[in-house]
């Protein structure tokens, strides 16, 4: 019996690379928000104090 058709590895690891980048930049972008949120807060809970 021959060989099946040869398995699309090459193309699944590109794949697999692209979407655990865009997974990567998607948490540092929920990071990022997190910490501008955190600081507005803390700016805001300043004023309250000050007032």
């Amino acid at each position: 019996m021959g060989k099946g058709p040869e398995k699309k590895t090459k193309n699944k690891a590109l794949h697999t690379k692209l979407l655990n980048r865009k997974k990567a930049k998607l948490q540092e972008e929920k990071k990022e928000k997190a910490m501008r949120l955190k600081a507005l807060v803390a700016k805001i809970n300043l004023q309250k104090n000050s007032e």
